[in-house]
């Protein structure tokens, strides 16, 4: 049997291009310069005007429906989207921020819409923000992207389906017509084969412009399948077009490689910064992230994060993610250490970052105010929310370990989350 390897050229490695650094490298600080939000007054209605008044007259956005000002009453544009509606579920929603970047998509200065019901969660991630923008910007860049599935095949014995495999991957270029053919978006960028005994599982992976693309690839994969059904002289005893091998929505240590946008952000916190706004000492926020990668290798946690599901669900719920995307989006392995002047680099690296900016439930009307507020709505600009999106968990990161190391945690929750 021949090697089993694609014939489809695409990199097995993170990449950067030297164009995206050149552009790191000019970031104008003058794009970090943001005013703050309004914090006062955090449960009445004269707090909640303050900042919807300055989010109408900073960023000029109008936030109607957010506000309650205006009722969505489009039914019609729920196709696709769910079924027997009975009507909208309110969460409150709040903003954090300014969060400052320099990515590779996303440069400036942005405030963040968070959906929760989770007290202390908003404050945390605003504090987070804080102390990273009192020393720079976070630099995020996107080194990878590609969303899986897998249809699986079953066969009478191993030799029918090494055969079976020899024969998908002579016809590579075929499947990437296909997938040409069924989307306008998706790119079929790798075919991979795994036996396992009579069971030949591929795994086809893609890129979806800028849609999540769950459904996107599932509809070209399906006609790659048609295909191979019609035209492969091994017949199978069994498919199926998903056979649990992708990841699809669960934490799995293959999603390591990618799975979406596989995206890493630094800070570097001044040894000032952390004792004024994070109330702790370099030793003492090290320390405590230091214990926590070992208990989360004890526990067989795959990854190091402490709660990044917490900020994505909220960000995915205000902007009309997959929210369930969150179970594999939210691995994050992080990295901690003191450097020089006792200043503190931190790190973070997701590989699973599943957003879309197009689709799904982008378009509805309190979505699309949260990812306008982002600059985020529409095409071509995804990968400018993925970068927010692990900006906003690294902030999570640094405040939760920061309220650990210092004793303030539990304080924290009995005064803003009872």
């Amino acid at each position: 049997m021949k090697n089993l390897t694609s014939n489809i050229s695409r990199p097995k490695y993170d990449y950067i291009d030297s164009s995206v650094l050149d552009k790191l490298e000019s970031y104008d600080h003058q794009l970090s310069k943001a005013e703050r939000i309004p914090d006062q007054d955090p449960y009445s209605i004269n707090g909640q005007k303050l900042r919807l008044n300055f989010i109408r007259s900073t960023l000029n956005l109008d936030m109607d429906f957010i506000s309650g000002e205006k009722v969505f009453n489009n039914n019609e544009s729920l196709k696709g989207n769910i079924e027997n509606y009975i009507g909208m579920s309110q969460i409150p929603t709040g903003i954090v921020g300014p969060l400052v970047l320099n990515g590779s998509a996303a440069q400036g200065a942005f405030y963040i819409p968070l959906a929760t019901t989770e007290g202390a969660l908003l404050a945390s991630y605003n504090r987070g923000a804080k102390a990273c923008r009192e020393c720079g910007p976070i630099t995020v860049i996107t080194l990878q992207e590609g969303v899986q599935r897998t249809p699986t095949f079953k066969f009478k014995n191993l030799i029918e389906a090494g055969k079976f495999s020899s024969w998908v991957m002579d016809h590579t270029e075929t499947f990437s017509a296909l997938t040409r053919e069924s989307s306008n978006y998706a790119i079929l960028n790798d075919v991979n084969v795994n036996i396992e005994g009579n069971i030949s599982i591929l795994r086809l992976e893609y890129t979806s412009g800028d849609a999540s693309g769950q459904n996107m690839v599932t509809i070209c994969s399906d006609r790659i399948c048609q295909f191979i059904l019609e035209n492969c002289p091994i017949k199978p005893v069994f498919w199926t077009i998903e056979g649990n091998f992708s990841g699809d929505k669960k934490i799995s240590p293959l999603n390591t490689r990618v799975r979406g946008k596989k995206v890493t952000a630094e800070i570097v916190l001044k040894e000032e910064i952390i004792k004024s706004v994070l109330k702790t000492t370099p030793a003492l926020l090290y320390e405590q992230w230091r214990i926590c990668v070992s208990g989360a290798k004890k526990a067989g946690v795959v990854g190091s994060g402490m709660h990044p599901s917490n900020g994505l669900a909220a960000l995915f719920i205000a902007c009309g993610q997959d929210v369930a995307c969150t179970g594999e989006a939210s691995v994050a392995v992080t990295r901690m250490e003191i450097i020089e002047n006792n200043d503190i680099y931190f790190a973070i690296t997701m590989s699973n970052m599943i957003v879309g900016t197009v689709g799904g439930g982008t378009s509805f009307p309190t979505q699309k105010e949260c990812l306008e507020l982002l600059g985020c709505y529409g095409a071509g600009k995804s990968g400018k929310l993925a970068e927010i999106a692990i900006a906003l968990c690294l902030t999570g990161e640094l405040s939760i370990f920061a309220a650990m190391s210092s004793g303030q945690f539990t304080a924290a929750h009995q005064k803003l989350g009872r």
